[in-house]
């Protein structure tokens, strides 16, 4: 898993099938610090995040295994919306 920051949407009306009803966010991925380590990553959003929320990233296989993507071509999906991040 990854930590992001999602900073928007994307529509995308013409797109493969299973794809159709998928919120997709994008996301910066960032550390405990919300610094961007990288940018602009595309993902299907599986519990209803928003811009500006930190949320966790799934890639590839794990990606496609919570019941909503299942044997969608999904490469991220949203897992989690962060509530707390504690450093030391």
């Amino acid at each position: 898993m990854k930590l992001a920051k999602v900073i928007g949407t994307v529509t995308a009306t013409a797109k493969d099938a299973q794809l159709s009803g998928y919120k997709l966010l994008i996301c910066d991925i960032i550390d405990g610090a919300d610094k961007v380590l990288e940018p602009a990553v595309v993902a299907v959003d599986t519990v209803g995040a928003g811009t500006g929320e930190k949320v966790l990233l799934v890639f590839g296989s794990a990606a496609r295994l919570p019941g909503t993507t299942s044997g969608a071509p999904v490469d991220a999906a949203i897992t989690a919306i962060v509530d707390q991040i504690e450093t030391r």
